[in-house]
C-alpha cells in the first residue's frame, strides 16, 4: 500500500497547489498582513455573545477584585446626572488597575457601551493578550508612540456609533509617581465629534499596583468632574489644556476641599500633577510628602459604588 504523499499523488500532480508554491530567485516574498498590534480586529468583542460574557465578567470578577483590592470611593457622580453617551472619560494614569477601577465606577448607563483605548504595543502584541483585553475590558488598540490615522479613525467610528470611550491622555503609566503631560488625542476626538470629555482623577491606584511592583490592598478614590464641551472654533491643543487643568483641579479637590480647590483654580495656583521641576532627588522627596498626605479613609456619606 502507498505510504507517502508521493505514492498517493500521481507524479503529474505533484507540486503547487498540492504543495507550497516555490519562490523565484531574486523576488521578495510579500509580507503577510498583520493581525496583531494596531491591526487587531476587535469587532467580534462587541457582538452580542461577547458583550454578555463581558458584562458577567465585569459585574463579578472585575468588580469583586476591584472592591477587594481598592475599596473605591466614588465622588462627583452628581456632575454626570442627565448626561448620555457617547462621552470620553479622560483620566490620569498610574497603574494597570486604573482601567478596571474606572470601568467599575462609571454609571451603568455608560459602562454597558464603553470601549477602552489601550496601547497596541502592550495589550495587543500577542494573540492571547489581545483576546483577553478585547473580551474583558472591551479594549481597542491605539498607537501610543506616534500619530496613527488608523487609531483615530477607529475611535471616531466607535464614537459615531454611540460608544463611549475611556482614554488615558498621558499615553502610559507614570514612571516616577508623578503625572505626565496630557497628549491631545482625547481632545482631538472630542473636537471632531463634538462630544463632551469627562475629566477623571484616580487617587491611590499606584499603591495597589505600582509600575513594576506587586499587588497589594490600598483604598482608592475616583472623582468625576463636570463635562467639558469643545467651544466654537476651539482646537484640540487648547481643549487638551483645559482637560488637563480640570484633572489637576480634581486632584486638588480630593486632597483639600472643594472650596479651597476652587479658590486656587481661580487664581491659577492649582498644584500640577506633573510635580515640581528639578532633579530626580527633588521630585522623589516631594513624592514622599505627597504620599504622606494622602487621605486613605472613605467618608461614610460618600457613595462607594454608582447605582
Amino acid at each position: 500500500m502507498p505510504t507517502s504523499v508521493d505514492q498517493l499523488v500521481p507524479r503529474t500532480l505533484r507540486g503547487f497547489p498540492f504543495t507550497a508554491p516555490t519562490q523565484p530567485r531574486g523576488v521578495d516574498r510579500p509580507l503577510e498582513p498583520s493581525t496583531l498590534g494596531v491591526d487587531y480586529d476587535t469587532e467580534w468583542a462587541r457582538e452580542p455573545l461577547a458583550s454578555v460574557t463581558r458584562r458577567i465578567l465585569q459585574e463579578t470578577l472585575v468588580r469583586g477584585g476591584v472592591e477587594a483590592l481598592a475599596s473605591p470611593t466614588v465622588q462627583g457622580l452628581d456632575r454626570l446626572e442627565g448626561l448620555r453617551g457617547p462621552v470620553i472619560f479622560a483620566a490620569n494614569h498610574h497603574s494597570h488597575i486604573d482601567t478596571s477601577l474606572l470601568l467599575a465606577s462609571v454609571p451603568r448607563r455608560f459602562r454597558r457601551k464603553t470601549v477602552v483605548a489601550a496601547g497596541a504595543d502592550y495589550f495587543f502584541d500577542k494573540r492571547w493578550k489581545a483576546v483577553i483585553s478585547a473580551l474583558t475590558i472591551n479594549a481597542v488598540p491605539i498607537e501610543r508612540l506616534k500619530v496613527s490615522r488608523t487609531s483615530s479613525d477607529r475611535l471616531l467610528g466607535l464614537l459615531t456609533d454611540g460608544w463611549s470611550l475611556v482614554i488615558f491622555p498621558e499615553g502610559g503609566r507614570s514612571p516616577d509617581g508623578w503625572g505626565q503631560e496630557f497628549k491631545p488625542g482625547a481632545a482631538f476626538l472630542a473636537v471632531r465629534r463634538h462630544c463632551p470629555i469627562i475629566p477623571v482623577h484616580v487617587e491611590g491606584a499606584d499603591e495597589v499596583l505600582p509600575k513594576g511592583g506587586r499587588l497589594r490592598r490600598h483604598a482608592c478614590t475616583v472623582t468625576f468632574g463636570l463635562p467639558i464641551l469643545p467651544a466654537e472654533g476651539e482646537d484640540a491643543r487648547h481643549m487638551n489644556a483645559r482637560v488637563e487643568a480640570a484633572v489637576n483641579e480634581l486632584a486638588d479637590e480630593h486632597r483639600s476641599d472643594w472650596w479651597s480647590a476652587r479658590q486656587r483654580a481661580a487664581t491659577g495656583n492649582t498644584p500640577p500633577l506633573t510635580g515640581p521641576d528639578g532633579p530626580g532627588w527633588r521630585r522623589s522627596w516631594a513624592q514622599g510628602d505627597r504620599k504622606a498626605t494622602r487621605r486613605t479613609g472613605a467618608d461614610a456619606d460618600r457613595k462607594r459604588w454608582p447605582r
